[in-house]
């Protein structure tokens, strides 16, 4: 979640992507001032641990990036720092609802909805976020992203504590990818940080964090995030159907 995280994690090729982990020029969110931020423990095939993260949408449901997909997960509510249990809840994942066309080449509809197999218990420091709704086009402003990806000082594993960061973002023209938010201010997500809000006005989450890119090799780097309002009725149907 710092500054030059970017420039040491996501080492891209021209015109290359990389999914993304960790928040880059941020500082410590305030103890669980964002209750609804989920820490999503992956297994995978080959046994392997990775995270991503996440965000509690009602008591049985989980959204977070399509290329978080892993053979099983748990996902951790309640958490500020990494190491303390207290307080925390940890829950298995029953089913994962990557969307139909995540394409994993190019990042493309990289969305998932995550069923939980028992029902979050809500509290002070455990609260779902409201999704925005469809969109008129134009831009939210005053954007937040939230994570506990790796950081600058700590490149190898992930921040001890929940780390937040300050967004614009930019203009369609410059974010081409299609259903997509966009920025490019040197400062947002890295590695560990993908699957997390992107939170805009009224305090909704506007956003999936998904991916950066560059468009030639000495451009900046550009952050992407699934966009929330265009996914609405593919997030509320695949809810109401497995409710």
């Amino acid at each position: 979640m710092f500054v030059h995280c970017n420039l040491v994690i996501l080492i891209l090729t021209l015109g290359g992507q990389v999914h993304t982990e960790e928040i880059s020029g941020g500082h410590e969110a305030v103890a669980h001032s964002r209750p609804y931020m989920v820490l999503l423990k992956r297994y995978m095939q080959n046994n392997k641990q990775k995270h991503c993260g996440g965000f509690l949408l009602n008591e049985d449901f989980v959204m977070t990036a399509a290329h978080c997909q892993a053979r099983s997960y748990t996902v951790s509510l309640g958490v500020h720092n990494i190491h303390e249990s207290a307080g925390t809840q940890t829950i298995s994942v029953e089913q994962a609802f990557p969307h139909k066309d995540y394409n994993a080449a190019d990042y493309i509809n990289d969305i998932m909805l995550l069923k939980l197999s028992s029902k979050a218990k809500f509290n002070n420091n455990v609260k779902p976020i409201a999704l925005a709704g469809q969109s008129d086009g134009s831009l939210p402003k005053s954007c937040i992203v939230s994570g506990w990806g790796v950081t600058d000082k700590h490149p190898e594993h992930l921040s001890d504590v929940l780390m937040e960061v300050n967004v614009t973002l930019i203009d369609k023209e410059r974010c081409p990818k299609k259903h997509s938010y966009c920025s490019d201010e040197g400062k947002g997500p890295c590695p560990g940080d993908s699957g997390g809000p992107l939170v805009c006005e009224d305090g909704k989450a506007f956003g999936v964090v998904s991916s950066g890119y560059r468009r030639h090799s000495n451009d900046p780097l550009i952050y992407t995030f699934a966009k929330i309002p265009d996914y609405r009725s593919w997030i509320d149907s695949t809810m109401k159907q497995h409710e």
